[in-house]
């Protein structure tokens, strides 16, 4: 099953990419890898606001996460022009914007862990960093980004 069958499967549609606010590229590619710039969660294409342990509890942050992965994946698709090139995902650095006693940051972080192995398989499993953060940009809720390795 190909990597678009599979996201199919999952009854995802890959979003349009959002260019950056800033003077910085969306992704950039060295070798034979792709390096995501960090994308926040959004809901309703608004940043999604919000502090875990404050005002949004773990399963919406996990539900963030999972977003955030999906428009990681259209950045990606974007960025080698064929997701089935991905050889493997290497990296997750996911940002949680967090209320000091939160520490349920890595099951925030499994929303977009879980979904990246769904549709790329054991190519999707990867190393992963989750940090609990004062703020992310935007007041969102969680940022992650990522790195890939292309096999052309």
């Amino acid at each position: 099953m190909s990597v678009y069958e599979r996201i199919a499967s999952l009854g995802i549609k890959l979003p349009e990419v959002t260019p950056p606010v800033a003077a910085f590229a969306p992704f950039v590619r060295s070798g034979n890898q792709i390096f995501l710039s960090g994308h926040i969660a959004k809901k309703d294409g608004k940043p999604w606001v919000g502090q875990l342990g404050e005002n949004l509890t773990t399963e919406l942050g996990t539900t963030a996460a999972r977003g955030v992965a999906i428009d990681l994946m259209a950045t990606l698709n974007l960025a080698v022009g064929d997701l089935n090139k991905i050889g493997q995902i290497v990296k997750l650095m996911v940002l949680v914007n967090s209320a000091p006693t939160f520490t349920e940051q890595h099951l925030v972080a499994n929303g977009a862990s879980e979904l990246l192995a769904e549709v790329f398989g054991i190519s999707g499993k990867h190393a992963r960093s989750a940090f609990g953060v004062a703020q992310v940009p935007f007041g969102s809720c969680v940022e992650i980004d990522l790195i890939a390795e292309v096999h052309e």
